[in-house]
This record gives structure tokens, C-alpha cells and sequence, in this order.
């Protein structure tokens, strides 16, 4: 996991329908940077619905939240179209993202070891510095979770 204090990498990835993006493009906002294992698990399902819901509160905080997986485009459109989910979806099926911000490891899961997205928000400002990062969050409490961080980075 990469620190706070660190410059964010850039990345250029496409979002759900197909338009390329990189993060030099959100200058000037906070970025909520999510990456999470699969579309349509339920965990994952869980925490892109709450962010979908705080979504307008985290746009008055002048912030935005972008999710990461390496589920492609098609596969991303269907999450979206399902959910009413009103944030970008970035596709990484390269894990050139993924493996930027660190987020790719090993996983033990029911005593199998395999490579997987281990569930990581980052909190990136508006000169594209983390200012925080979360690893191993709890997909249902992250939304509000990052909704509060932002409120405590606002009060004088």
C-alpha cells in the first residue's frame, strides 16, 4: 500500500463506457480512489451502492469517487446499469493501476493462496498527494467511513 505523503501515480484507464481517464484530469478536487476485487460480489456490490448514495455529499465536499477493478468495460456498464451507481468505474484488466497503487497481493481464502485486489481507498488532494490510505476496509462502513475523513479535513 502506498503512504500518505506520496505523490499518486497517474494512470490512464477507461470508465463503463469506454472514455479514457487519468488523474491529472481531477486537478483541483479530492479524489476518493477505491479499488475493490469484482463487480457484482456482495461486498463489493455493498460498497459501491453507499458510495453511490453519499455520492451527492461527497460532490458539495467538492470530492469525487472513482472505483477501480479489473473487471472490463462491459463488465463495469452492467454494474453500473444494475445499481444506478453515478461515479466513474475504471477497468484495469493490465492491473497497471492496481499494481501502482499496490493493491495487488497475495490472498488466502478458505486456505487457498491466489493474487487478488486487496480492498484499498485512497484519499488523494487536489495536487494529486495521498493523504490517505486505507487497506484491508470493511466494503459496507468505507463509503461513510471516507465521507467523514473529508468532513475532518474541512473543519477549521
Amino acid at each position: 500500500m502506498l503512504e500518505a505523503g506520496t505523490k499518486a501515480p497517474d494512470f490512464s484507464l477507461p470508465d463503463q463506457n469506454g472514455k479514457m481517464h487519468s488523474l491529472e484530469e481531477y486537478r483541483g478536487k479530492k479524489v476518493i480512489l477505491y479499488f475493490y476485487p469484482r463487480d457484482n460480489t456482495p461486498g463489493c456490490t455493498k460498497q459501491a451502492c453507499n458510495f453511490g448514495e453519499l455520492y451527492p455529499q461527497f460532490l458539495e465536499k467538492g470530492a469525487v469517487v472513482i472505483g477501480v477493478s479489473k473487471d472490463s468495460v462491459a463488465s463495469h456498464k452492467k454494474f453500473e446499469e444494475k445499481y444506478g451507481l453515478p461515479f466513474t468505474l475504471l477497468s484495469d484488466p493490465e492491473l497497471s493501476c492496481i499494481q501502482g497503487y499496490d493493491v495487488w497481493k497475495e490472498k488466502k481464502n478458505y486456505g487457498k493462496v491466489s493474487m487478488g485486489v486487496v480492498r484499498t481507498t485512497y484519499l488523494i488532494d487536489e495536487e494529486g498527494i495521498i493523504i490517505k490510505a486505507f487497506g484491508k476496509v470493511k466494503a459496507a462502513e468505507n463509503p461513510a467511513q471516507m465521507l467523514e475523513c473529508i468532513g475532518e479535513l474541512q473543519e477549521p
